[in-house]
């Protein structure tokens, strides 16, 4: 089959700046909701999504955590770094991305209660060696670059949230609250959980669809969960991109997913030819011209999205990370 060739401005949108939501919306069930079913948009509640689901669907969840992984330090000239930390090598030995110039290896870092060396660059990743072991009370969540305010962390984690590994929250899964899952799980919907740790390259713009990488994801399904979703697999309801991600990184054979655990390098685009059967899916607005984009509009059709984003322009819907959400039905 040839392979389809993507021009990135066909995936551009015009977005006031002032839509971009710099804060969470509470209640977080609260936030608007759009349905895009056939070619209906619907405009509902986050809270009106029970009403959506029936008996026996699937919802799959990522229960990936937020992990404390920036830090805020200077050079021994003074000017100011801003660090994100991607992997732990060591004890005291990072890879990281940094926010700053001039810097090269050998150069010392200086934070608060600790210093750090350059002990090598790569592209665009530093191996930071520090003195002293970090702890966690040293490091921050990181957010995404758009969002200009400080951000609670309470506010950038799902409820469900559980084993830190991600280096940005799973934002589709932030709209859910503890009641509103009890009520889902009571009209007989099962609820099923997976991991996909999200990489720092989510924030990377993409330069060249046609040749982007999306970066190492760790992802698991136990056995336990890929039980859940056998039990009616036609069903899914998946809950973010990541999920998307997660469910096609997975091993499927004879309509049924087996657990896999491994690294996600799949980069999902127009053109892509999805396993997985996934009846509908959750998701944030996100960016033009972004991988996360890409993804949704493979799943839901180029122009069948954009139009559903030019309306929820028009209708004053809060986009990205701690924005509304929108429901997108399979056609």
């Amino acid at each position: 089959m040839e392979k389809k060739t993507i021009n990135l401005e066909d995936y551009d949108y015009p977005l006031p700046l002032n839509q971009i939501a710099q804060e969470a919306f509470h209640p977080r069930d609260h936030c608007k909701l759009m349905i895009l079913k056939e070619d209906q948009i619907i405009h509902q509640k986050f809270y009106n999504l029970i009403d959506y689901l029936q008996p026996n669907d699937i919802l799959v969840l990522n229960e990936t955590k937020v992990q404390h992984a920036k830090i805020e330090g200077k050079k021994e000239t003074g000017a100011k770094i801003i660090i994100t930390l991607t992997k732990k090598i060591s004890q005291r030995e990072y890879e990281a991305r940094i926010k700053g110039n001039k810097l090269k290896e050998n150069i010392k870092l200086l934070f608060k209660n600790n210093e750090a060396t350059i002990i090598k660059k790569e592209d665009d990743i530093f191996h930071l060696e520090f003195q002293k072991e970090l702890q966690e009370k040293d490091l921050e969540i990181v957010t995404p670059p758009y969002i200009k305010k400080k951000v609670p962390e309470k506010d950038y984690q799902t409820v469900f949230a559980s084993v830190p590994g991600s280096l940005a929250a799973p934002t589709a899964g932030l709209h859910f609250t503890e009641q509103l899952l009890k009520k889902i799980e009571q009209k007989g919907i099962k609820i099923a959980k997976l991991r996909l740790d999200i990489s720092f390259e989510t924030f990377l713009p993409v330069k060249d669809p046609n040749n982007h990488k999306t970066g190492k994801e760790f992802f698991i399904l136990d056995q336990h969960n890929a039980n859940i979703i056998n039990t009616n697999p036609n069903n899914i309801i998946a809950v973010g991109t990541t999920i998307v991600k997660c469910l096609e990184s997975c091993t499927w054979k004879d309509e049924k997913i087996y657990p896999t655990t491994g690294e996600s390098t799949i980069f999902i685009k127009p053109g892509y030819e999805f396993k997985a059967p996934i009846k509908a899916m959750i998701t944030n607005f996100h960016l033009p011209k972004s991988s996360l984009l890409l993804l949704t509009t493979a799943y839901g059709n180029r122009e069948r999205i954009l139009n559903a984003y030019n309306e929820a322009v028009k209708k004053n819907y809060r986009f990205f990370s701690l924005g509304d959400a929108m429901m997108v039905w399979r056609q």
